[in-house]
């Protein structure tokens, strides 16, 4: 049985990204780079104009006071995406616009409100300082530029500066289409009302919703019941998507069919069980290059097995070069107890909170596999080593930050 460390390893080492396309930036937001992109060109293209005002020769201006000021003539107006047809000469101005180009001689531009305008003529009362108010050619991005890592998710930011430099699709990897399948003739739906010995059906929505927070499309499907026909001919569905998830179904009961239809359509068995609590029927497969996870059935073990082994793997399928969230050391308010001699990792639901600069974390509660509850105030899990059967109030623990972004 292996530890989670262990297992996560397993699952890792048998994923590869998806196949890279190039997609319009349109699409691209939040999709991971799948090579590192450069830029090809310099922005802005040509200096220009950071101000409405005149385009001048600051040298024109050194003696301009209000008591002296000095007056140019205006050559005509430039607005932005016009070209000039006249350099500027001693004694000469463009009215300009904001972005629009620079006029050869020129190397300032007074903005509007510091002058007087005429007819055909413009006044100034200060000197200005040469090269104010422009924006010089390839001052934001130089060509050659560094841009995107491969693997660093792309942000709206990023996308912006893809377009600046001319890159309307981008090279990236895919999202993961997500088969999620529930099983379980106990199971009914959300709106649904149940009857004698049945419950409703959390974990899909609950496990859809962790597929899509990062960042792959769940495929829902029906419920499956626990009838073997019906499961393989699911499992044969569901193979068209690029990973199948199942809930339930996994374990050691009469009615667990999952590992056996698995093997049956030819599914590689990488592992099933783990040393941890909650979660331990965890099962891990390829149905030749798909991987199929087993997750168990109790709502907070199901969420908490997506969390720590499957959100990894769909973001190392989607190319991303960090799949880990941020750990860290926290007190434990209160302290825990478990069992004595219990060779498991075990993982708790916390808040965990800063104070000054330590980080604390209590029990959101109790800590069962199915108290889904324990499930709406976390922000974190600690980690409870294999072999600790408690911790003292105050004592530290690491934690996995599941509330922030992937560091690692």
């Amino acid at each position: 049985m292996p530890t989670p460390a262990e297992a996560l390893a397993l699952i890792l080492d048998r994923i590869t990204p998806l196949p890279p396309r190039r997609l319009p930036l349109a699409e691209a937001l939040g999709l991971a780079a799948s090579e590192a992109i450069a830029s090809g060109e310099q922005v802005p293209p040509f200096t220009n104009s950071a101000m409405d005002g005149y385009a001048v020769r600051a040298a024109d201006l050194a003696e301009a006071s209000p008591e002296s000021p000095v007056r140019l003539r205006v050559l005509g107006d430039l607005a932005a995406g016009a070209m000039p047809d006249r350099a500027v000469a001693a004694g000469t101005a463009w009215r300009i616009m904001t972005g629009a180009p620079l006029p050869e001689g020129a190397d300032s531009v007074v903005p509007v409100e510091d002058t007087i305008r005429g007819e055909g003529w413009m006044e100034a009362r200060k000197p200005l300082r040469s090269g104010i108010h422009i924006r010089l050619a390839g001052e934001d991005i130089q060509a050659g530029l560094a841009l995107v890592a491969a693997g660093q998710a792309l942000r709206p930011g990023d996308l912006g500066v893809l377009a600046a430099v001319g890159l309307a699709a981008v090279p990236v990897h895919p999202r993961v289409r997500v088969a999620v399948l529930t099983t379980g003739d106990e199971l009914v739906d959300a709106s649904g009302q149940p009857g004698p010995g049945q419950i409703r059906d959390a974990n899909i929505h609950a496990i859809c919703a962790q597929v899509a927070a990062c960042g792959a499309v769940p495929v829902p499907f029906a419920r499956v019941p626990d009838d073997r026909a019906a499961l393989a001919s699911v499992l044969r569905e569901a193979m068209q998507a690029d990973a199948i998830l199942t809930t339930g179904g996994i374990s050691v009961g009469d009615y667990d069919f999952m590992k056996g239809m698995l093997e049956e359509l030819g599914a590689e068995r990488i592992f099933w069980k783990v040393a941890q609590k909650p979660g331990g029927p965890l099962g891990f497969w390829m149905l030749g290059s798909t991987p199929v996870f087993g997750i168990p059935g109790n709502p907070v073990a199901a969420m908490l097995m997506v969390e720590e082994y499957v959100r990894p793997a769909l973001r190392r399928m989607m190319g991303f070069a960090k799949l880990h969230r941020p750990l860290a050391e926290a007190g434990l308010e209160g302290g825990w107890t478990g069992k004595a001699g219990d060779p498991r990792t075990t993982f708790l639901r916390v808040v965990a909170r800063r104070e000054g600069e330590r980080l604390q974390a209590r029990l959101t509660g109790p800590q069962g596999s199915a108290i889904l509850s324990s499930m709406l105030h976390a922000n974190a899990l600690a980690v409870i080593p294999a072999g600790t059967d408690r911790v003292e109030p105050g004592g530290k623990v690491q934690l996995h930050l599941t509330e922030l972004a992937e560091d690692h």
